[in-house]
Order: C-alpha cells, then structure tokens, then sequence
C-alpha cells in the first residue's frame, strides 16, 4: 500500500489526525481576510461584465496576419471610447468585442476593421447584442442562483438538521464571494460561461460538504450515550476519516480544470476557455476549503450550544477529571511503596524453610556388639 493510502487508513481509524475543529478560529480569521480581500477588490475594480449582460457587438475576422495591438487601435479608434477587449482565436483569427455599441455605430467599426485587414466587410462576422437582453440574462442568473441556494437549505434541512443546513450555506457563499473577488482582480470578463462555471463549483462545492456531513452523522449517532469523546473531538475523528478522500478528489478534479486554464487559456489563447476555467479552478479550490476548514468547524461551534451537547461535554470532562485523579493516586501509592521495596532488598536474606534440628544420637558411639 503506497504511503497516502496507509495514512488515509490510519485516519480512519484514528491512530492519527489533526486538529482542525479545535483551531478553528485560525481558519476564521484566514477566511474572513481572504474574504475581505475579495470584497474591496469588487468593489474597487469591479466586475468586467461581458456584451452578453452589458449589450455591445462582437466581431470575429478570418485567419490575418495583422496583430492584435493594431487590431485594437483601430477598434478603439473607430469605436470612440468604448471599451475593446481582443482576442486571439485558435485558427488565426481575432475576437473583437466592444462594449455597450449600437447599431449604427457598429457598421462603421465593421468597414475599419475591414480596411486595416485587408478584406472585404462581408467577410468580417458581426453579432450585435442589446442592453435590455443583458439585462434579463443577468436578472435571471441571479434567480437560478438564488433558487438553488434555496433548495440547498432545504434539502440539507431535511436530510441532516439546521445546523448544517447553515453551515453548508455559509460555505457557499464563502465560495462564492471568493470567486467573483478574483474576477474582480484578475479582470476577466464575466460572461454566461462564468455562470455556468459559478453555479458547477456550487454543485461541487456541496457534493464534498455533503460526504463529510454525512460521515459526521453517522459518526455522531447515539453521541449522548457515551461520555469517552465531545461532539466537537467526534466531529474532528470524522472529518480526518473523510480527508484524504476530500484531497484524492480535489485534486483530481484541479488537474483538467488547471490544464484548461493555463495550458488552453494562457498558451493557446483559447479566450472563452480562461472565463469557465478561472471559475471552476477558483471555485473548487475554495470548495474544498470551505468543506474542510468552515463547514465542519461551524456544525461543531452551533452543535456545542445544544443543551444535550453541553452536558455531554460536562460528563466527558468529569469522568477524565476522575481518571487522572485516580492515575495521580495510583502514581502516588507506587511512589510510596519504593522505599519499602529498597529496605527490603537491602536487608539480608532470611532461611527459608524450617531450621535442621539436632540428632539424638549425634554424638553417641554405636554399639560394636551384640548384647549377649
């Protein structure tokens, strides 16, 4: 067995394992940065909104030799202002997206672009996207989102309890807001294929919360029973079973994502590709995290404040209070009884056993003869 699949069985069984309930308050305080760096980064860049929800018109040119830079200037120049974002294509053409423009000013972009490429208009592709449709796909991205967190909160209510219901939400919206932060620094534009990206991590993200709140409740059943473990220890037993599965998942789903992102989007220039991969790569890297630092933590921290979990936590430190008062006794009682022991080793040793007594006849002659 390799050395990760016997450490992901001595998990398990709980020969080893690592505090992550019990120093929760150190991944609070890491989350909350993250999360406050991601907050001021939108709110100081801002989201870079694709011409799918802010309206515009997307140009796609034949294979040309002319670059990228030229290309743009003469977008920019011939657009008046607005904004241009090109890109490269795979098969040698360029993308030229340009923001919140109309119909009449997108002919005369199309007949300059057209002359710095050297062909004709027709063969330049023009798709012209309206404000008021941006708009309704945008609105009806934040309905699927809000009608899935929904449904989240209630089937995780009903399969496990409030608690984790709460905690899994939390988790997501964790993931989320770390995500649309990075959007916001990176500047990628956010594009239907961003939603798209967004709401897969949010699926992944709560697949992976709910295998290790499912471990948990069957680690937890009939907790009130025994007085060896917390809520908070059981919970920490449980997700160190289920930690290397999380890992083993994790990175197996990074490795295609990441190929996508960097490999497809960064070398190749596969444009689209960077706006679904950022996501996904972000998101369920978050998802993991959240999953095992914030979930788990939360049910515990909400768990903790249950009577029945308070007075089991009361039991549990009586009866280990008990036992090492009983130890300190026992330690005590051997401390006394060594001086006993070394008197008695140093004293000389006593003849066991009854003493030989004395013949009658030691001493005596023995008759020679015969009495006549």
């Amino acid at each position: 067995m390799s050395r990760l699949g016997t450490l992901g069985a001595r998990l398990y069984r709980g020969e080893v394992g690592y505090d992550f309930v019990g120093k929760r308050k150190i991944w609070y305080g890491i989350s909350i940065l993250i999360t406050i760096t991601a907050i001021v980064g939108l709110a100081v860049r801002g989201l870079n909104m694709g011409i799918e929800f802010s309206g515009g018109a997307v140009f796609t040119t034949p294979n040309t030799k002319v670059s990228s830079a030229d290309v743009r200037q003469t977008a920019e120049e011939a657009a008046d202002g607005h904004t241009v974002v090109v890109q490269e294509l795979g098969r040698g053409g360029m993308r030229i997206q340009i923001s919140e423009l109309g119909t009449k000013e997108a002919l005369p972009v199309q007949e300059e672009l057209a002359k710095e490429l050297g062909v004709e208009t027709s063969k330049i592709d023009t798709q012209l996207v309206g404000p008021s449709w941006g708009e309704q796909i945008a609105s009806k991205a934040w309905q699927g989102l809000a009608i899935f967190m929904v449904l989240v909160v209630i089937y995780l209510a009903i399969a496990f309890e409030w608690r984790m219901a709460l905690a899994a939400l939390i988790a997501l919206i964790h993931d989320l807001t770390i995500t649309v932060g990075v959007y916001a620094l990176v500047g990628f534009e956010v594009t239907p294929g961003t939603v798209i990206g967004l709401l897969t991590i949010l699926g992944y993200s709560l697949y992976d919360t709910v295998v290790v709140f499912d471990g948990l409740k069957e680690a937890s059943k009939d907790i009130t029973k025994q007085t060896r473990f917390t809520y908070s220890e059981i919970a920490n037993r449980s997700l160190n079973s289920t930690l290397v599965r999380s890992i083993n998942t994790t990175v197996v789903a990074l490795l295609p994502v990441g190929a996508l992102l960097f490999i497809g989007g960064g070398l190749l220039g596969a444009g689209m590709l960077n706006d679904i991969s950022l996501a996904l790569f972000v998101g369920l890297a978050a998802g993991a995290y959240s999953s095992i630092f914030i979930a788990t933590p939360l049910v515990a921290d909400l768990k903790e404040r249950d009577p029945r979990m308070k007075s089991l936590a009361k039991r549990v430190k009586a009866k280990r209070a008990a036992a090492a008062k009983a130890e300190a006794a026992d330690s005590a009682s051997e401390e006394d009884d060594t001086p006993a022991l070394e008197d008695a080793a140093a004293a000389p040793a006593g003849v066991v056993g009854q003493r030989r007594q004395p013949s009658r006849n030691r001493g005596r002659g023995r008759p020679s003869g015969k009495r006549r």
